[in-house]
């Protein structure tokens, strides 16, 4: 049992690392057939490339009871132009998420639109699609990055949210800094995503999985819920679930569960018929082959769905999934 843990915990950092190399992602891009295999698994998890391939599956899980929040995939941009043209998409998924009425929400990384060029770029950016989005109704929601941004992120999102209260903030219990992070967000009106992470981070500043984490998290929704946060629950760890449904703050009408397109339907089923509150994180684009090594880098098992989705010549469609 600790050799099997061992493999897995160099499994993921493994992947992780091979996720981060732009020498493999191009190779993958531009051999048609490796691309067109990968693409295969990639489905299970992102609902497709286009704006409409997103927008159709959150309108069935819609019709199906689940909330949903959408994301353009994309992060690290260096150029501005593709900036823009994030910005320009993002824009659009907006006011059709608007137009759609329903439950939605939209998601994106600050690195997508510009926090790499400058933070001040970023900001006026974000500020355009609060706009956008204030007038349509729709949450936005920032994601969270590795810890080497998170000082930058929490603070551009701090200048923001007191003038677009429509937006939220992604937190990792991982870092241990998100205690005082948490803090320091008391007296905004935050919707707070609390996530496990999924970064490899250095590690002095970040605490691995174990049971230490899972209580981390279970204390850091305590907190968020005492300072009056609503919080989104974004977890698949079944049994840090079950201990949370036993506590009595799912009461609260600010709290619900958030699971990842394509992981553990079935779970995300049994919550919702349950009673509880579920939303489904939905990406689509063009930048999947990163998101889907993080998807088999934190569960090594989806590994071998993975290669059986490669073979089987008939891309997957995960909203069927849902009850």
């Amino acid at each position: 049992m600790h050799l099997k843990s061992d493999l897995e915990t160099q499994f993921t950092a493994a992947l992780k690392s091979i996720a981060r190399r732009s020498d493999l992602k191009s190779y993958v891009e531009n051999t048609p057939q490796l691309k067109g295999m990968l693409q295969l698994a990639a489905a299970r998890y992102v609902a497709g490339e286009m704006r409409q391939d997103g927008l159709e599956a959150a309108q069935k899980l819609d019709a199906k009871g689940y909330a949903t929040s959408l994301e353009y995939i994309g992060e690290n941009t260096t150029d501005v132009s593709e900036c823009e043209a994030a910005v320009a998409e993002l824009l659009a998924l907006i006011h059709e998420v608007g137009q759609n009425g329903a439950s939605g929400r939209v998601s994106f990384d600050l690195s997508h639109i510009g926090l790499l060029l400058d933070t001040e770029l970023a900001y006026s950016y974000l500020m355009k699609l609060a706009e956008q989005a204030q007038k349509v109704d729709v949450e936005l929601f920032i994601s969270m990055e590795e810890s080497s941004k998170t000082e930058r992120i929490l603070s551009t999102y701090k200048r923001a949210v007191y003038i677009y209260p429509n937006i939220g903030i992604t937190l990792q219990a991982q870092l241990k800094r998100t205690p005082e992070d948490l803090a320091a967000l008391q007296g905004t009106p935050s919707r707070i995503r609390l996530v496990k992470g999924a970064y490899q981070e250095p590690d002095d500043c970040m605490i691995p999985r174990s049971s230490e984490l899972n209580k981390r998290y279970v204390e850091l929704v305590e907190s968020s819920l005492r300072h009056g946060h609503r919080i989104s629950i974004a977890t698949h760890d079944e049994h840090m679930i079950e201990e949370l449904l036993e506590q009595d703050w799912l009461l609260n009408a600010g709290v619900e569960f958030e699971m990842l397109y394509g992981i553990r339907p079935d779970l995300s089923s049994r919550l919702k018929a349950a009673g509880n509150p579920v939303r489904i994180y939905l990406t689509y684009g063009h930048e999947w082959y990163l998101y889907l090594c993080h998807r088999i880098a934190e569960y090594p098992p989806n590994l071998f769905q993975a290669v059986i989705d490669t073979v089987s010549n008939e891309a997957v469609e995960s909203v069927q999934a849902y009850l």
